[in-house]
């Protein structure tokens, strides 16, 4: 069946993740002192660990509660971590928070992820986003797309999964159920969608459970009929892609 709508992952996928700088220790300091004025009271190991005690308390609450696959909103973690941040007037939470998310990791947009997305939006396909993120992976991401003329923008309000906006993630079959019930709104059935991501567990599969076409973006594998890397990709959209 031809394509109508192809909804992407984020991190592995529209973004390349790489390793953190090599002075991310060096950033961070700096970063408390524009922000705080003084040392920092936690190294970024003590930061991350403070935060994860956080939120393996709001998992195991939102799993007694039901949520097999549950998530955070950032935001409320790093504010219960570091209070003072609310009382900076140096920087606003979320600029700290997409400063420290590059101390974590760098990211790059592959150079045919971008050709793909702008022949798709120029073609008028539907396009989605169904990412396990946070509110800084939209910073991320809009920044690279910028770098390439490219614009959120081009992504259907009702077709982007966000997790943090959810309190779910994948691959929680509900995150797949609700593209499929908007995108039937807006007269797309799932066998008219493509589902681009890199993994099988979180993507692949529970994507396929819902009626989805999927891609998996990695090597090809006998195991996964339909995988590659962004070129192979390229070269396959046009076979499927429906004419508007």
């Amino acid at each position: 069946m031809k394509v109508r709508a192809v909804i992407f992952d984020i991190y592995d996928t529209l973004l390349g993740l790489d390793p953190p700088p090599p002075d991310a220790g060096a950033r961070w300091v700096a970063l408390w002192l524009e922000t705080f004025g003084g040392p920092p009271r936690f190294d970024l190991a003590g930061f991350r660990a403070a935060c994860d005690v956080i939120i393996a308390r709001e998992h195991a609450a939102a799993r007694a509660a039901g949520i097999a696959w549950p998530e955070v909103y950032w935001p409320d973690v790093v504010a219960e971590v570091l209070p003072e941040l609310a009382r900076s007037p140096a920087k606003s939470p979320a600029a700290f928070m997409l400063r420290h998310a590059g101390l974590r990791h760098t990211v790059r947009l592959h150079p045919v992820a971008a050709h793909v997305l702008g022949s798709l939006h120029e073609r008028g396909v539907l396009l989605g986003l169904a990412s396990n993120c946070q509110p800084y992976t939209l910073a991320e991401l809009e920044a690279k797309f910028a770098t390439a003329g490219l614009s959120l923008d081009i992504f259907h309000p009702s077709l982007r999964f966000l997790s943090f906006e959810h309190g779910y993630s994948k691959p929680d079959p509900h995150v797949f159920r609700l593209l499929a019930a908007r995108l039937r709104l807006l007269g797309v059935t799932p066998p008219e969608a493509l589902l681009v991501g890199d993994r099988l567990d979180n993507d692949i599969e529970p994507a396929r459970a819902q009626g989805f076409q999927t891609w998996q973006l990695a090597a090809a594998s006998s195991l996964v009929p339909m995988a590659g890397g962004w070129e192979s990709l390229a070269k396959h959209l046009p076979r499927i892609i429906s004419p508007q």
